[in-house]
């Protein structure tokens, strides 16, 4: 693997298109949903390090950890060792809440931005959480409720949307009722999630309109998508087109896809400002920067990243 060559970095042509917001706010998921999935223990140090890097691009939003119990994801054990490491930085570090334990572990250090994992389909809850999806909702409540009496901004995450590796296709009313459970508890703000990357443009479009009519503004909802059959920038694309501005990502493509073992998970962060830098929309990241701190981060992970943009830019020797 080499170093990337930030000096001579090339950038797409600038065309934009027609019905795109101006700027589109990038919520960087890769170190917390990314390293989450990673099969070696990866020290706090580097885990550190890479935030701060990933802060030095100009992202904005960097979800740091999860404050979920270490006997389920033993990689973001030093959560409490962690986020002081980094909680000085000038950016936004939301953290992952799975109940009011949680909670009172993210407010003791001080976190305010937490998010909620919540699933639109029964067989994902149970799986998951261990309740159904009614009793994860009443779950999420009173840590909801605590955190905005403490001014803290709450993300409701919405796991399974488009697809689940049980149930199939999930109905759209479906999504839509979880959806507006999670808004009138009092989340800020949604995401959507393509937990298994089965979505497509159409799909999506379908979704949005509905959550429209539904009374969701789309000002309150994020798209998270997987790219595990190659859709995740079309459904993003679809989504801009329908006005939405945040979109999940990860640095380096950082993410696998716990169903489709053989496929990469999360939409590469690079990938996505190629694509957004091509359109003329503005996100306030170094391209550059980015390219090279994925690179960093995948000569400690021992792989090369699976991101397109990054190995056209870097080099990387496959």
């Amino acid at each position: 693997m080499t170093t990337a060559d930030t000096s001579s970095l090339g950038l797409p042509m600038t065309v934009p298109a027609e019905g795109l917001p101006e700027r589109v706010r990038i919520y960087e998921v890769g170190a917390r949903d990314g390293l989450q999935n990673e099969k070696a223990t990866v020290p706090t140090e580097v885990k550190a390090e890479f935030i701060r890097r990933l802060a030095r691009t100009g992202l904005e939003i960097i979800e740091a950890t999860s404050f979920v119990h270490p006997k389920w994801v033993p990689q973001l054990a030093d959560a409490e060792q962690l986020y002081p490491a980094v909680a000085d930085l000038p950016v936004e570090l939301p953290v992952l809440v799975p109940n009011e334990r949680g909670l009172d572990r993210a407010l003791a250090l001080g976190a305010r931005r937490v998010a909620v994992f919540a699933s639109a389909t029964e067989s994902f809850a149970k799986a998951n959480l261990n309740r159904t999806v009614d009793e994860a909702l009443a779950m999420f409540e009173p840590v909801v409720a605590r955190a905005k009496a403490q001014q803290v901004s709450v993300r409701g995450y919405l796991s399974m949307c488009f697809g689940d590796p049980w149930e199939g296709p999930v109905p759209i009313p479906q999504v839509v009722k979880v959806c507006r459970a999670l808004l009138d508890m009092g989340c800020d703000e949604l995401s959507l999630g393509d937990t298994i990357g089965v979505a497509t443009p159409g799909h999506v479009q379908a979704l949005l309109t509905a959550l429209r009519e539904a009374g969701v503004p789309v000002s309150v909802i994020g798209v998270h998508f997987h790219d595990t059959y190659g859709q995740a920038l079309s459904n993003t694309l679809t989504a801009l087109q329908q006005g939405v501005t945040t979109v999940d990502s990860s640095a380096g493509g950082l993410g696998g896809c716990p169903y489709a073992k053989s496929a990469t998970g999360n939409l590469a962060t690079e990938d996505l400002v190629w694509m957004l830098q091509g359109l003329g929309i503005r996100t306030g990241v170094d391209l550059g920067r980015l390219v090279a701190t994925s690179v960093w981060m995948a000569a400690h992970l021992g792989r090369p990243s699976p991101s397109r943009t990054v190995r056209a830019l870097s080099h990387q020797e496959q």
